[in-house]
């Protein structure tokens, strides 16, 4: 495997881009085929080689095509298809960035794959030709050897569009709010934040199409398993583990993940299956 992740240099592409991330599978390669991949409550827009294939396997069928597609929030885990080599360039969007963004579909879908018209995205730049062609041949092909680069690439590509915004009450308070979900208990949201808790509740749906509580569990399930997948079995304190994450025990843990991801926590120690922050982060 070849990886890396950076985030944008461009202040105003980071309102919208948590990070851009690349990932290579050469096909002499012994990591998992089938890897599966946690609820995410963000969007991400991976860039492809046109011939390059995709499978997506969920509980209700599954999503495959070729290309570069757009894989917006699931609020289940999938199943990936990495049996074949592939390249993957992804730009990772903050929680509810393309609600505020011109763009079809219009925002916010969730539990979707779909593929992405390139050419529309790009075709705001006059400094760059305007078929899909371009973003392989020339994105592509200097992501794996000059990540920064790249970086600088993607932020000239996109500020554009970006740029063309419309930030309304609903997406302001939506971005006030995802900072406090990791540490604030969702009844006590409206006092930090001076409204009511229905306000809270109908603004965060309508930029995210998420509750809160769907939100803030997969937030917390992702740094959950990023906890356990950076640490041996040996060294993981199940009992001290539960109470960390605001568990009441061990055996609610337990019944947390086999309910997100179909494993108990030691089967999933032991088979280190799942992709954390959808192939940007730990895999």
């Amino acid at each position: 495997m070849i990886n890396w992740i950076r985030t944008p240099k461009s202040a105003s592409v980071a309102k919208y881009v948590e990070s851009y991330w690349l990932l290579i599978k050469e096909t002499d390669t012994g990591s998992h085929q089938s890897p599966k991949l946690n609820p995410h409550p963000e969007s991400h827009l991976l860039l492809a080689p046109a011939a390059q294939h995709y499978r997506y396997d969920l509980k209700s069928g599954v999503k495959q095509g070729q290309g570069s597609h757009w894989l917006f929030p699931q609020v289940q885990t999938l199943q990936l298809d990495h049996a074949q080599a592939f390249l993957y360039l992804g730009v990772k969007f903050r929680v509810g960035a393309l609600y505020s963004l011109t763009m079809s579909p219009v925002q916010p879908v969730i539990d979707e794959v779909m593929d992405v018209n390139l050419s529309e995205l790009i075709a705001g730049l006059s400094h760059c030709s305007k078929d899909e062609s371009f973003i392989e041949q020339h994105i592509l092909a200097i992501a794996k050897d000059d990540p920064d680069l790249c970086c600088e690439r993607l932020d000239q590509y996109l500020s554009t569009w970006l740029a063309n915004n419309n930030e309304d009450n609903h997406s302001q308070l939506t971005r006030k709010v995802l900072p406090l979900l990791t540490t604030t208990p969702i009844a006590h949201l409206g006092e930090q934040l001076y409204c009511s808790q229905r306000t809270i509740e109908r603004s965060f749906n309508r930029v995210t199409g998420l509750t809160l509580k769907q939100c803030q569990s997969m937030l917390k399930l992702e740094s959950l398993l990023e906890y356990l997948y950076q640490r041996d079995s040996k060294d993981i304190d199940w009992v001290d583990l539960a109470y960390q994450f605001g568990f009441s025990d061990q055996p609610h843990l337990i019944r947390y993940l086999k309910g997100q991801i179909g494993a108990t926590p030691n089967n999933y120690v032991k088979q280190r299956d799942l992709t954390i922050d959808v192939y940007g982060g730990v895999s």
